[in-house]
């Protein structure tokens, strides 16, 4: 791996690609760290560093930077256009693009194509195989699946996924990464939907039924598992954050290997055919415009 670190056990340098919500995200809480981060975006690059510059004032406001100003954080973040632009350098490359089997695919192709042997490369997928997905690599053993979560500066956990041509040395680096990231490690065995978009999806997909079913509008069915089992945000809410249509493409993946019972509801189909999006279009199952 590389030897060259910062911010404790982290690499120096850090690649993403892909610059939305996720990409910025990650790339916030490294450069928060002390690394330095280029974001590949071929879209969007203003967009991405504006991202990430919202991201570390909030932070900024939570007191969270340690008395550093935002924009200080903010020079060690880059952005390009192609992953193929990236620092040749880098000690992880973590892809952070939409949920699409040959969009990732060709993304990691061109990441292998310039990154030094010595790069962990990884994929924030939520769902779709590494086994599959390291094909794109001539040496899949430095690949692996670092799953991070919405809203990733705040979210606690990181869901490391090893598929069985992953090396152990690998995993035994992004785990090291995770922790001096402040947050915590799961590993868990290549299998679709992994443990949490499985886990999350198939309750996701319930409360939606229950709207759709008339058994209680999605504000008294998110409360009941709030304050009755504890979870910090309800089913429903969690699903406008991750997006209606990303949750929707996560569910026909998992009913397409794991069968019938992640298939999505109607109303799930419906609200994403109408452009309810959640959060990012301002309406899903709640009410996000002001």
């Amino acid at each position: 791996m590389n030897s060259s670190t910062s911010g404790g056990d982290l690499p120096a340098t850090v690649g993403v690609v892909g610059g939305g919500r996720m990409g910025a995200g990650i790339a916030q809480v490294f450069a928060e760290r002390g690394v330095t981060v280029t974001i590949a975006d071929s879209l969007d690059q203003e967009g991405a560093r504006s991202r990430v510059a919202t991201g570390l004032q909030r932070a900024a406001d939570r007191g969270q930077l340690g008395g550093r100003a935002p924009d200080e954080v903010l020079t060690r973040v880059h952005t390009v256009g192609e992953p193929r632009a990236l620092p040749t350098d880098l000690g992880l490359v973590v892809e952070a693009v939409p949920e699409n089997v040959s969009l990732k695919l060709d993304v990691l192709a061109q990441v292998a194509e310039t990154a030094a042997v010595t790069t962990v490369i990884a994929s924030n997928t939520s769902s779709l195989s590494i086994t599959e997905l390291g094909a794109a690599l001539s040496d899949p053993s430095r690949f692996v699946g670092m799953h991070f979560f919405n809203p990733v500066p705040v979210s606690e956990l990181v869901e490391i996924v090893w598929a069985g041509t992953t090396a152990q040395s690998t995993v035994d680096a992004v785990r090291g990464w995770v922790d001096a990231l402040g947050k915590t490690a799961i590993v868990v065995n290549d299998s679709p939907g992994f443990a949490t978009s499985r886990l999350g999806v198939h309750l996701g997909l319930e409360a939606i039924r229950m709207v759709e079913e008339g058994v209680a509008d999605a504000e008294a069915i998110d409360r009941a598992m709030e304050l009755g089992y504890r979870h910090p945000m309800g089913p429903l809410r969690s699903t406008d954050l991750v997006g209606l249509d990303v949750r929707l493409a996560v569910a026909d993946h998992l009913a397409a290997t794991l069968g019938a019972r992640f298939e999505p509801p109607q109303l799930l189909r419906d609200k994403v055919a109408r452009g309810e999006l959640g959060r990012k279009s301002g309406r899903g199952f709640y009410d996000w415009e002001g």
